[in-house]
């Protein structure tokens, strides 16, 4: 709905959602009661919302150019069964189109999340020579996803810990990390498997990474990229920390493959969009199957690559330094809505209690 997505700037999705919950209880109300008053009153109120945040939420980006980038989706399918075959062809095929991608000297390039799987950048000597090779003769940095390991502190045994992490790599090697902080649950961890033991059975596959307990941006020249691995990107707090923090451009990288052609890329490609207007933020959204795109600060998509394609987005983005007002308070969002539908049920309740007469 036209304005839905500006709106977000000032209130977020979550605000966004209210007013959906209060336009239908308006509609159920002028169904149910003869008195339409406030069912009118709650309506208007969102239809005037809407125009207002379409055409003064999101203020016009300034004149700067921006800067080039290039979104690469090479379509490799998640392997049921370990195919080095297969795994081959793939790598090949994120190399060449890395190739492509770089024909502007100092173009940012993303890859998405597992886009070079099985390899990790720190502990295979011929990916990372590779990469330098590709950085160095292209001299274009490189975004990507892998692995970081550092020593457990609390195993005495020489145990790691293991962070699935984004790194920004320029010329002479990796420059910043962000190790991703909220964990998908039966995926990247098993929740309570040392209190409940049948707990790991039932998630034999998910990982044992450990969560990061801080946010880091990636500096690439004088801007800061703020990224999201995979479904962070549905937490409008955590992503709005990001901004808050400083990032003037978010990058979003994730692997999709799992939910083959069916409606859940695009409708986590959605809330790439919502994340973008929220925080009037360019997001750049990099998805090994798609759903790829360059998403605008207002949540428009100028450029996008759908599910099963192959191939690299090219365009240029300006980062922002403003920051919104949900940004600067998101936590207001959902306690005021919890205020105003704590105020009304209590409203209700007074305006329909009986009143017993006199004996």
């Amino acid at each position: 709905m036209p304005g839905a997505l500006p709106l977000a700037s000032w209130v977020g999705v979550w605000g966004v959602g209210f007013l959906a919950v209060a336009a239908n209880a308006a509609v159920a109300l002028a169904v149910s009661r003869p008195a339409r008053r406030p069912a009118a009153l709650a309506l208007l109120v969102v239809l005037l919302l809407l125009p207002l945040a379409g055409r003064y939420a999101v203020p016009p980006p300034g004149a700067a150019p921006g800067r080039p980038v290039r979104i690469v989706q090479p379509a490799i399918y998640n392997q049921v069964a370990y195919d080095p075959e297969l795994t081959r062809a793939g790598y090949e095929r994120l190399l060449r189109l890395s190739e492509e991608a770089c024909d502007v000297p100092g173009a940012l390039v993303v890859w998405p999340e597992s886009a070079a799987w099985p390899l990790e950048l720190e502990r295979d000597p011929a990916f990372a020579r590779d990469l330098e090779e590709l950085v160095g003769r292209t001299g274009c940095p490189v975004l990507l996803n892998s692995t970081h390991r550092r020593p457990d502190p609390a195993d005495t045994g020489g145990g790691e810990l293991y962070f699935n992490s984004v790194y920004l790599v320029e010329r002479g090697g990796a420059v910043a990390r962000y190790d991703k902080r909220h964990l998908v649950p039966f995926g990247e961890y098993v929740p309570l498997a040392g209190v409940f033991s049948f707990v790991d059975r039932l998630a034999r596959s998910a990982g044992d990474y450990t969560a990061a307990d801080e946010v880091r941006l990636l500096p690439w020249g004088a801007e800061r990229l703020g990224a999201a691995i995979c479904f962070e990107v549905t937490f409008p707090g955590e992503v709005a920390d990001l901004v808050a923090a400083g990032a003037t451009v978010l990058v979003t990288v994730t692997n999709d493959a799992w939910y083959g052609d069916t409606a859940a890329p695009w409708q986590h490609f959605r809330a790439a969009r919502w994340r973008a207007a929220e925080t009037r933020r360019p997001l750049l959204r990099a998805a090994i199957t798609g759903v790829s795109g360059v998403i605008a600060p207002d949540g428009s998509v100028p450029l996008i690559l759908g599910v099963g394609e192959a191939g690299v987005l090219r365009a240029r983005i300006a980062g922002r330094r403003d920051r919104s007002p949900f940004v600067r308070a998101p936590w207001a969002v959902p306690a005021a809505s919890a205020v105003i539908a704590l105020a009304a049920v209590a409203w209700s309740v007074r305006i329909t209690r009986p009143v017993r007469s006199p004996k």
